[in-house]
């Protein structure tokens, strides 16, 4: 059996550690003991970019994603993304950058430098309250991947995210008619009915974590904006 070597350390605010490992040629980010993602599965995490654009009515959609990982999601809305669109990254682990551009560049290839992209270090929930306020321009579509879903919560900060009050801000600094997809490693109906009460059309969909329709059942919820 190969070992696991670890490569890379870093703290989440106000929450548990991150450990980057290896193993073998395949690569894995833990939170604490627990495995956060992979590169043997990450079909779902970019599942939730390309059916997301697929939603979308607009020309030139501007999409924000919550969480950089392993940059799985955001590469995959890159390749996808209609002439004109942008996309918006909010991470709030600095190293996590670092490590894309250094033990996981292989897997960040240009996409760091991609002129149709930025990358803010914040929390994802502050880019949100920039559109209701009117600081930045209203998203056509809100991709959450910043926990394991929201019943696997990595930073207790991140529960607003998931609350009727963090739903309805979600909801508010989307255009008319926009999405907000949210990526979970588990159901939960309890949420499906959350993003109906705060205003959502909804629709479940669960997506194999490999694409040879393997590996475990992940969930992503695509909330349409009424």
């Amino acid at each position: 059996m190969l070992p696991r070597e670890t490569l890379a350390t870093a703290q989440v605010p106000d929450g548990d550690t991150l450990t980057l490992v290896s193993h073998g040629r395949d690569f894995i980010i833990m939170l604490g003991r627990d495995e956060l993602m992979g590169t043997r599965m990450q079909f779902s995490e970019e599942q939730l970019a390309v059916l997301t654009l697929a939603e979308l009515d607009a020309k030139r959609p501007r999409l924000l994603i919550g969480g950089y990982g392993m940059g799985f999601t955001y590469r995959a809305a890159l390749d996808k993304l209609p002439e004109g669109g942008s996309v918006t990254v909010a991470e709030i682990v600095p190293e996590i950058l670092e490590w894309a551009k250094g033990p996981l560049a292989h897997l960040t290839e240009e996409t760091l430098d991609d002129p149709r992209g930025q990358i803010v270090i914040c929390d994802v929930a502050a880019l949100i309250d920039d559109a209701n306020d009117g600081t930045t321009d209203k998203y056509d579509a809100i991709l959450l991947d910043v926990d394991n879903g929201p019943d696997g919560i990595v930073r207790d900060a991140n529960y607003r995210i998931y609350s009727k009050t963090g739903l309805g801000k979600a909801r508010d600094a989307l255009k008319s008619g926009g999405v907000l997809a949210v990526w979970s490693a588990a159901p939960d109906h309890k949420f499906t009915v959350r993003l109906k009460e705060s205003g959502f059309d909804v629709e479940v969909r669960e997506i194999r974590a490999r694409p040879n329709n393997k590996g475990p059942r992940h969930m992503i919820w695509f909330a349409r904006k009424r």
